[in-house]
């Protein structure tokens, strides 16, 4: 009986469990370049995917100057780099595509190495027209405090980019890499723009060189150190030869990556040249791993060799690496064959030139410059080159005795009638045409209220541009109130040199008084009458 009870009721749940709907639980598939699991997601871009990526973990910290606590308004502006120091008193501009993004003229390649951002630095400062301003020994660094000290007798890798910009302002030049025992030393110079490089004080050594030559293109260098010492921080920037003549020249650096050389054994590089057909992506192989490359995050399918088969697109690029026991993905490899930088517009003001692309443009019209990628392929730049107006300006104006006008910069304290030469908002000369007077406004010195129709009152008299007098008072030497009044119907004030109906005694005597002039600006203006008998 009991069993077949159980039988029972085995059969009723067993039943009703087939009733039941089947539910599907899918889960992303992370190489085979579809949505499996409906999110939207595929492939390495779905947390269902996620695997650490394996790549150098820089000692450098933000090494690519994308951790920005501001965004640059003009040049220098380091400090709004996370964890980067301005080294040296002569400073190194920070270019960030949220903000400031170069000098006019000096323009970066684009796209950068790494993310949004870089730095510039100069090898010396000349000026054609003022030789005296020459400092051969202008030299900007940039540095910081590592995160982990560099040990003695251990081997580093520096990798990095450094960007040129038109040949004339980035000849050949040597950067060199520096580094301290202390992250005290850092800045260096004591404010002394003629320091040089950090050896011309204590504490600093020089740890490697690099031989770099370019024009409109970014290059990639690469430094290996055994330091003697524990490095705690380093400086990069020119090496220790003084310049003697200009142009001024002018560099970028992105993307240091300083670590232990055995953290670079599976990164992602080049071969061939990188804007032909050719050009492939590869990892050093591994009989012992399985490779699945990636574009963008989503799986290249049959792509599981150590090298790339097909033709490299513009991308982002990424390599799952598994072995036993191993889940890791590659650092990305963006590529870039070719990129149009936007319209830029520059005015032309009248009778100057623009540089461009070494070129002195006179006239205004499109023109088309070819820089460089990352990957030393075309990226063109189009100027818009526009005729900017020379503004001019009548200014009439007036101002009482003993008040300044300011036009720009200057100052004009007297009638005058003369040109005053200024730059508009284009960068272009403007003229003002200054014609400057005193208002046509009369106060008497003095009264003599006797009765003979002569100067009987005090009354203050004005030409077209006196609007209204608002308010006029008389005191004492003391300080004591004598008269005062508000204007009558006519806009007249007078004072016939009596108080509460009194005649006062001859004397001297202060005056207030408001006045309101055709700049639609009340003045209170102050002064001593002398009341004759």
């Amino acid at each position: 009986m009991r069993i077949a009870l159980l039988l029972t009721l085995a059969f009723i749940l067993f039943g009703s469990m087939m009733d039941r709907p089947a539910i599907d639980v899918m889960v992303e598939i992370c190489d085979n370049a579809i949505d499996d699991d409906s999110d939207g997601l595929i492939d390495l871009n779905d947390p269902d995917c996620d695997c650490p990526v394996l790549e150098p973990v820089s000692l450098i910290p933000n090494p690519s100057f994308e951790d920005a606590e501001c965004c640059p308004q003009s040049r220098s502006n380091l400090e709004c780099a996370e964890t980067w120091i301005q080294a040296s008193e002569a400073t190194t501009d920070y270019l960030h595509t949220c903000g400031w993004m170069g000098w006019q003229g000096l323009e970066p390649p684009l796209p950068f190495p790494d993310g949004d951002a870089c730095i510039g630095f100069r090898n010396g400062r000349f000026s054609e027209n003022e030789p005296e301003q020459n400092n051969p020994n202008w030299k900007e660094y940039t540095g910081a405090c590592l995160t982990e000290p560099l040990r003695a007798g251990t081997t580093y890798r520096l990798e990095f980019y450094i960007g040129f910009t038109h040949a004339r302002n980035s000849p050949a030049l040597t950067v060199a890499l520096f580094g301290s025992t202390d992250c005290k030393n850092l800045p260096f110079g004591d404010n002394d723009e003629f320091h040089g490089c950090p050896l011309n004080g204590p504490g600093w050594v020089q740890l490697e060189t690099e031989y770099a030559s370019g024009a409109n293109n970014w290059q990639k260098k690469v430094f290996e150190v055994t330091p003697q010492q524990d490095m705690y921080s380093i400086a990069i920037g020119p090496d220790c030869r003084e310049r003697t003549s200009g142009p001024n020249p002018y560099y970028f650096l992105d993307n240091l990556i300083l670590a232990d050389i055995r953290e670079f054994e599976f990164v992602i590089s080049g071969e061939n040249d990188p804007c032909s057909d050719e050009f492939s992506l590869s990892l050093p192989a591994r009989d012992s791993l399985d490779f699945q490359w990636y574009r963008d995050g989503v799986a290249l399918l049959e792509e599981t060799a150590p090298k790339l088969s097909q033709f490299v697109e513009d991308g982002k690029y990424q390599v799952q690496i598994k072995g036993r026991n191993i889940c890791k993905v590659t650092k990305s490899y963006f590529f870039s064959r070719a990129i149009f930088r936007e319209t830029i517009q520059v005015p032309l003001c009248p009778q100057s030139s623009h540089l461009f692309n070494q070129q002195e443009l006179f006239v205004e019209g499109i023109y088309f410059d070819t820089l460089k990628t990352a990957q030393g392929c075309d990226s063109i730049i189009k100027l818009d080159l526009q005729d900017a107006p020379a503004p001019i300006i009548d200014l009439p104006v007036q101002i009482f005795d003993g008040e300044t006008l300011m036009v720009g910069s200057q100052q004009f304290t007297s009638p005058t009638s003369e040109q005053v030469f200024l730059t508009s908002h284009d960068g272009c000369d403007s003229t003002v045409n200054l014609e400057l007077s005193f208002y046509d406004l009369y106060i008497p010195n003095a009264f003599s209220p006797n009765g003979d129709g002569l100067n009987d009152v005090f009354e203050i008299k004005g030409g077209a541009d006196l609007v209204a007098i608002t308010y006029v008072a008389i005191v004492d030497r003391w300080g004591g109130e004598l008269f005062h009044s508000n204007p009558n119907s006519d806009g007249k004030v007078s004072w016939d040199g009596r108080s509460h109906g009194e005649p006062v005694m001859p004397g001297s005597y202060i005056y207030v008084v408001d006045v309101l002039m055709s700049d639609q600006v009340s003045r209170r203006l102050t002064g001593v009458v002398e009341l004759i008998k």
